[in-house]
């Protein structure tokens, strides 16, 4: 399974600190997860072909062999307090799971 997730920061949010926390904090604990094979954020710069701005600023690809290893990670105090970090960052996160065709 691959999460894809899409979003762009709330209002007032300064970018260099939520990159400076997605490095140090969310993409190493994300990481670290036994359920997670890999992570990935990307940082949305233009839509090819056009000049118009992307829809998301910020795109998360999370890599989930076995999604019920994965829920039983999430549900942790530690991973649980990270995902309250990102919160205070994100506006609306889209949390999209995908499978391969």
């Amino acid at each position: 399974m691959r999460i894809i997730v899409l979003f762009n920061l709330k209002p007032g949010v300064d970018a260099a600190a939520y990159e400076k926390w997605a490095r140090t904090t969310d993409i190493p604990g994300v990481r670290a997860l036994g359920s997670v094979s890999d992570f990935q954020v990307y940082r949305a710069t233009a839509l090819l072909g056009t000049d118009a701005k992307p829809p998301y600023a910020y795109i998360e690809v999370i890599d989930v062999p076995d999604m019920q290893t994965f829920g039983a990670d999430v549900s942790t105090e530690a991973v649980q307090k990270v995902a309250a970090e990102f919160q205070q960052f994100a506006d609306n996160p889209q949390f999209v799971l995908t499978e391969a065709l």
